[in-house]
């Protein structure tokens, strides 16, 4: 127990930190910081700046308009330092009484949210401004032990009054009720005390302006009327006479009820400095550690508040998911021809040496026999047919037809996403916005450069074939260079059937044909042919195992263009129609698993285990005061 309030501390401090560290998130989640609620208050405004071990107990001297508050907190200052004249307007801003030596600065943090001034004249605390201020002064006949502040009236029709006064009561460790005969049942008192008996706050009662000896048959009454209805257990009650002159000379006498010669005045400021300091900060601790973590309206009810929204948005990232957004049956297949070429540059490329000198030379010379063919192939048109271009046009038609999908799914989802996902779909939906996206997805789509892509995809795949199967490469390698041996003999015979050079302009007849890829591949030789020609029966069985090898590794290179080309249009979608929408939507969904949050409910389980071990600790009876137990009403 010795290290339990500099332990509270730290996971308080911690629990502060975590909390700024979700700003980012609530903004995403369109949430609020906490800052404001009750729980939030009791943090900052108490628990936090109060843990110091040498801070001194702070006592409140609160009560109704007209109760005789500066009376009570001139006696606890031990002089005349408050206005007590009945025709002087209520206390607007409270009025903070420090020991001699005491560092002032640390007021700023002790009462956050107040301008801290230094108090210089009487009327200051009356001014009716906006602004909160608490202004301080020091007192030499204060002990170093208390700090005392004279507050606002917590009845007051001023709204502003009672702001002031919540924030105190937040910031104290003692209040001492200042109560009359027609103010104990008061509303507006009843209320604010009830919030502090919930806080387990140390309360002290003074009857004041008490008509003797009438009043000494009701007070019994009267305290037990303010105990049910407050459920306030005091330390102390105090019996205050109605003596005008004696109030205004500061020479009043308190006296104590329920303790051994209940006739002599008590010194209220003396049997304050007597608390026990550890006893009351465990108690104020207990109280205001229970607000914070109250299951209905603490800081762990906020966090469900925080991942209910957080689920909401995940709920709207799914509905929205890409994958969802369209599906596309029947993407353009890419033509052959670009697709076969791809694959002989790439082959190209890997050739070295003489092997790559010879098969230079022979592909240079087929390609000037092949031009007569490709003039034809030609003929009738303005200009050289490009497979590419044609295929651009039909990969247009489908992306509009997806296009097309992706806002009708988009409507839908609209229409079922609930308050996070329909104002944000909404203005996509418009034609203006429509409009745009379809002018800039033409334009990008344009611009793409189809042969680039489709080169990076052959390299890739066959990179892949590479390293995947690197004996089966080495062997289309070795058949490589046994076809830069065989073309002198061959490149005519090859013409003559198709495969050489007149393969240029007849691969449209045969471009369905995955072995002539294949063929391709292999150094422009139709392998068994060759082997054939040549009687080399191992060229032949070499040359066939390889090609069919070949055949079933690339036959779905179209395929994998395909998905790559829908890859970039979903790209594309996402930045065009929906921009940032998405990625917004999954860092929302995702609060619950960032740091700050999962710290926030392991501090939160710290603290609760904390609160656990806190018995309720009341302040134990001296031989001449009375007990919390006794000072109830008989």
């Amino acid at each position: 127990m010795p290290n339990s309030l500099a332990d509270c501390a730290d996971s308080l401090e911690q629990l502060r930190n975590h909390i700024e560290a979700l700003g980012e998130q609530l903004e995403g989640l369109g949430l609020p910081p906490p800052v404001g609620d009750e729980w939030h208050e009791l943090l900052v405004r108490k628990l936090l700046p109060q843990l110091d071990t040498d801070t001194p107990l702070i006592v409140a001297v609160v009560g109704g308009t007209n109760t005789g508050k500066s009376v009570v907190f001139n006696h606890v200052a031990g002089e005349a330092v408050s206005a007590t004249s009945p025709l002087a307007s209520g206390t607007r801003h409270p009025l903070c009484l420090v020991p001699e030596g005491f560092d002032t600065d640390r007021l700023r943090t002790m009462f956050d949210g107040f301008t801290i001034i230094p108090w210089s004249q009487p009327e200051q605390t009356l001014e009716d401004v906006p602004e909160h201020q608490l202004f301080w002064r020091t007192c030499p006949s204060l002990p170093d032990n208390l700090l005392v502040l004279d507050s606002p009236d917590i009845d007051s029709d001023a709204q502003v009054n009672w702001e002031r006064a919540e924030w105190l009561r937040r910031s104290a460790d003692v209040l001492i009720a200042v109560l009359t005969q027609q103010k104990y049942n008061d509303a507006a008192v009843k209320q604010f005390f009830r919030r502090a008996a919930a806080e387990d706050l140390a309360t002290i009662v003074v009857f004041n302006q008490c008509q003797f000896p009438d009043d000494e048959q009701y007070w019994p009454a009267w305290l037990e009327t303010f105990v049910s209805e407050t459920g306030t257990s005091p330390e102390f009650v105090y019996l205050v006479p109605y003596d005008r002159s004696s109030a205004e000379s500061g020479h009043l006498e308190f006296l104590g009820r329920l303790v051994p010669d209940p006739e002599q005045p008590r010194d209220l400021q003396q049997d304050l400095s007597s608390l026990r300091y550890e006893t009351i900060k465990f108690r104020s601790l207990r109280g205001s550690l229970g607000r914070l973590l109250a299951p209905e309206s603490g800081v762990g009810a906020w966090l469900e508040t925080v991942r209910g929204r957080s689920d909401e948005f995940h709920r709207a990232a799914e509905l929205l998911s890409a994958e969802h957004l369209a599906s596309i049956d029947d993407w353009p297949s890419v033509p052959a021809r670009p697709l076969i070429n791809s694959v002989r540059s790439w082959w190209r490329d890997q050739r070295s040496g003489w092997s790559a000198g010879v098969h230079s030379f022979y592909n240079t010379i087929g390609h000037g026999l092949a031009w007569p063919f490709r003039k034809l192939a030609g003929a009738g048109t303005d200009t050289p047919q490009d497979p590419l271009a044609e295929y651009r046009e039909i990969e247009w038609s489908s992306m509009l037809g997806s296009l097309e999908q992706v806002y009708r799914r988009l409507a839908w989802c609209r229409d079922a996403g609930g308050a996070q996902l329909g104002p944000r779909l909404s203005p996509l939906l418009e034609g203006e916005s429509r409009q745009a996206v379809l002018e800039q997805l033409r334009t990008a789509h344009q611009e793409c450069e189809l042969n680039d892509e489709l080169s990076q995809m052959v390299a890739e795949a066959l990179e892949e074939f590479r390293s995947e199967s690197p004996r089966s490469f080495r062997l289309l390698k070795r058949i490589d260079k046994l076809a830069a041996v065989a073309r002198p003999v061959t490149s005519v015979a090859l013409f003559m059937v198709g495969f050489g050079p007149v393969g240029e302009v007849a691969a449209g007849a045969v471009s369905d044909a995955a072995m002539q890829s294949a063929l391709h591949v292999a150094g422009d030789v139709a392998g068994g042919t060759v082997a054939a020609t040549l009687g080399e029966s191992a060229i032949s069985q070499s040359a066939a195992t390889g090609a069919g090898y070949i055949e079933s590794k690339f036959r779905n290179l179209q395929d994998r263009f395909a998905v790559r080309r829908a890859g970039w249009l979903a790209t594309q979608l996402e930045q065009l129609v929906l921009g940032d929408l998405a990625r917004e939507l999954e860092f929302a969904a995702a609060t619950p698993r960032c740091d700050a949050f999962q710290g926030l409910e392991s501090t939160v389980g710290s603290l609760a285990a904390m609160l656990e071990e806190l018995a309720p600790l009341s302040v134990p009876p001296s031989n001449s005061t009375p007990s919390a137990a006794s000072s109830k009403a008989p």
